[in-house]
């Protein structure tokens, strides 16, 4: 038995989104570990998933960006042992040509492995409430809970030195803080000179920012409506910043740009419209990553000939990341001083769920975190 927050509906009263309730978790299988969980940062996805913009079933168990400690693992396991200090990432089949090559966010089964059928690959259920099975395996995981059945592939092992304190810190790299950093350094890749321009200030715009300032990228520019934010992203990296709340985001970027158009962008909000002004403000052979998730069938419209010179807009899931090698690599990183996770989070015991999940909701708190 173990603690979970259970989602029961979509139509949750939003100030009690979660229900703590005692849980059972099912018998470990060959591929799985048991871990014992320290910390899990709150994403929008996982809100997303409660209210019913995803359609993950409910009832279920969330949470996707766990850290913890490994208490048992299964027969066939090889990469992980008990007692090992993990980050807990997104799930994969291992076997599609996407998989095979070094790009596991671009699984063929990466929304029903993660996102939408709430149980394992064979379709058995990992959690159960007296008795009625819940959906659960969220990105191979569901750490909305004390403990949780992860998948190996799941897993990324961390020095045996990582204190309690770091796994929280770290724990947001298993989705947001991954998927922003994996963008710029996975994907777009800025070179000496370059301009890069991120929409959208929360926790996946601003491991972007954090990202492009290791890069040679000449002028990083952050874009949010809320002044705050703006604050936060000149101090870990942004060189400048766009204020939408009091100038139009395209001219605003041309401006910036001497009206040449940005090299690269990072489109986060899931906004359709801030979406189409950002492909308008690219320069000739510019791109624009496409990270911000609308509601589904959502559509964008844009002037073909203007792509014609070499624009191009392109989908990223993840980060683009292959999460045992990219993710060591940001810790490093954090350690070294040059990517400051720290400064994003706020920090709320698990039984206050609700109050993190709202105050995500509301833009109050950038980055929430769980401890257990």
């Amino acid at each position: 038995m173990t603690t979970a927050a259970v989602v029961w509906t979509h139509e949750a009263a939003q100030d009690a989104m979660f229900s703590l309730e005692e849980v059972e978790l099912d018998e470990l299988r060959p591929d799985e570990v048991r871990v014992r969980l320290v910390a899990t940062g709150v994403c929008h996805t996982d809100l997303s998933a409660a209210s019913g913009v995803i359609p993950c079933p409910v009832p279920g168990v969330l949470g996707h960006e766990g850290a913890g400690v490994v208490e048992e693992i299964g027969s066939r396991v090889t990469t992980v042992s008990p007692g090992d200090h993990v980050l807990l990432t997104f799930t994969s089949c291992g076997q599609c040509p996407a998989c095979r090559g070094g790009h596991p966010a671009h699984c063929r089964d990466h929304l029903r492995l993660n996102l939408l059928s709430g149980r394992r690959a064979d379709g058995s259920a990992t959690v159960r409430h007296r008795g009625r099975e819940l959906s659960a395996h969220f990105f191979g995981q569901s750490s909305f809970a004390r403990e949780a059945l992860v998948d190996e592939r799941s897993v990324v092992v961390l020095p045996p030195a990582t204190t309690a304190d770091e796994l929280a810190v770290l724990a947001p790299l298993g989705c947001g803080l991954q998927t922003g950093a994996g963008a710029v350094l996975n994907v777009l890749r800025p070179r000496a000179g370059s301009t890069i321009a991120i929409t959208g200030a929360g926790a996946v715009g601003l491991a972007a920012v954090m990202a492009a300032r290791l890069t040679p990228a000449t002028e990083v520019i952050a874009v949010d409506r809320v002044g705050s934010r703006l604050d936060l992203a000149r101090r870990i990296g942004a060189t400048e910043v766009v204020d939408t709340s009091r100038t139009g985001l395209t001219e605003a970027l041309l401006e910036l740009t001497g009206q040449r158009g940005l090299d690269l962008a990072v489109e986060t909000t899931g906004n359709v419209t801030v979406l189409e002004q950002l492909i308008d403000s690219l320069a000739i052979g510019g791109e624009c990553a496409v990270i911000g998730a609308p509601r589904a069938g959502s559509r964008a419209s844009f002037d073909v000939n203007r792509l014609l010179p070499g624009r191009s807009v392109r989908g990223v899931t993840m980060g683009d990341s292959e999460p045992r090698s990219f993710i060591p690599l940001v810790v490093d990183a954090y350690r070294r001083g040059d990517f400051p996770i720290d400064q994003l989070q706020r920090r709320y015991a698990f039984e206050e769920i609700n109050q993190a999940a709202a105050d995500a909701a509301s833009g109050g708190t950038v980055k929430p975190v769980l401890l257990f």
